[in-house]
């Protein structure tokens, strides 16, 4: 069935319409002529996979991962580094405009850095000697040697981890920004520890450590972080500090006696802006966050800070006199109790750092009757991906 593309969907795919009903598809890009044939067909939608490009965009470009239409884990890698931050900004503005009636205006533009070897930890799966990612929608194990995303250190530890797998089912690599710190904890059998242990400083076999350091020390700007094995870190190693610095620009300056941060993670945030506040109280459901996050506030000599090991909704109506409240929920966003008594809190900002539009664009509408939109940077924190991170400022009416 030959079709033309006529625009992109949030997720990256291309969209055509086929007696009326929308129809999806991965790997197209708009004004592209292809042959495809559905392969799902739903009461809403359909789904369909090319078959044979008829007349290919100038957009397109040739892409550079062996993995890239096996994984699904870079849906972008055909479309240009310049065209993914357009179509990323605009889809931002796009939805802001749809669903939380934000004006294009208020979305300044779009941050960006590396296009490769960025990200600062990778998950990988072992089955039969083989190591890599699953296969899209699947448990099938794709064997890689080297992922476009992964910072050059990890790749190498990959490839000492082929040469010595006998039976790895998982394993988690993470390193400090710098790539000075590697932390590596595997599911499984290898033919020996002694490689990894020259080149990591934190070694775990089967929940065992090999080594007897036990957390790895990366930086933020010129702030000093530990990060464990379970614990949450943003994985772009160049774009943290961007994102938190303007985080921080919005708490210069304000004379914030009383920060609430909400779903704090291991206080990066938090300790990232202490200098210019009074109080930083903290909270996070993960006990590895918290436990983290009580390191880091040693690691940086701070006072005041104090964290909180629990779920916001179960800790959101405790607070009063807060000044200023962040949040960097997961990609649910926000819910409803959160929001109602962030109303009712009443700081005099909201700095809301998302993962996901959609929930932010939600939030954003739920929590309109009291605080009202500054401005929203959006920053491709995951190139390749059709992932975006977002700063937005709300300010009290």
């Amino acid at each position: 069935m030959e079709v033309k593309i006529e625009k992109l969907d949030n997720l990256g795919r291309g969209i055509t319409y086929i007696n009326n009903k929308i129809c999806f598809i991965k790997n197209s890009l708009p004004n592209e002529i292809v042959d495809i044939e559905i392969i799902k067909d739903k009461s809403k939608y359909l789904e369909g996979k090319v078959l044979k490009y008829i007349e290919k965009s100038p957009l397109r470009i040739e892409e550079e991962c062996p993995y890239s239409s096996i994984c699904g884990g870079c849906i972008l890698n055909h479309l240009c580094y310049n065209d993914e931050n357009k179509f990323k900004a605009n889809k931002i503005k796009d939805i802001m405009k749809k669903y939380a009636d934000i004006s294009p205006d208020l979305i300044e533009n779009i941050v960006y850095n590396d296009r490769n070897y960025y990200r600062n930890k990778v998950v990988l799966h072992g089955n039969d000697n083989s190591l890599g990612l699953y296969k899209e929608g699947t448990n099938e194990i794709i064997p890689i040697k080297e992922c476009l995303l992964l910072n050059p250190k990890i790749n190498e530890i990959i490839t000492l981890l082929n040469n010595i797998n006998n039976g790895i089912e998982e394993v988690t690599i993470k390193t400090s920004n710098d790539n000075s710190k590697v932390m590596v904890s595997i599911i499984g059998n290898i033919k020996s520890t002694s490689e990894l242990l020259n080149i990591c400083d934190v070694l775990i076999l089967n929940n065992k450590y090999q080594t007897n350091n036990k957390v790895i020390e990366t930086n933020i700007g010129n702030k000093k972080y530990y990060q464990s094995i379970n614990s949450f870190f943003q994985v772009n190693n160049t774009l943290t500090k961007e994102l938190y610095n303007e985080v921080l620009i919005n708490v210069k300056d304000k004379n914030y006696k009383k920060v609430l941060d909400l779903y704090c993670g291991t206080g990066t945030i938090g300790i990232y802006i202490k200098d210019y506040v009074n109080k930083v109280i903290g909270i996070d459901y993960n006990s590895s966050n918290i436990e983290d996050a009580k390191k880091n506030v040693e690691l940086n000599n701070l006072n005041n800070i104090e964290f909180i090991c629990d779920k916001v909704e179960n800790k959101i109506d405790e607070f009063t006199d807060i000044d200023l409240v962040i949040v960097d929920p997961p990609r649910a966003g926000l819910d409803n109790k959160t929001k109602e008594y962030l109303k009712k809190i009443n700081s005099k900002e909201i700095i809301y750092v998302s993962c996901d539009p959609m929930t932010l664009a939600r939030d954003i509408k739920d929590l309109s009757d009291t605080y009202k939109v500054k401005y929203i940077k959006p920053f491709n924190m995951f190139p390749r991906t059709y992932h975006c991170e977002s700063v937005c400022i709300l300010e009290r009416r």
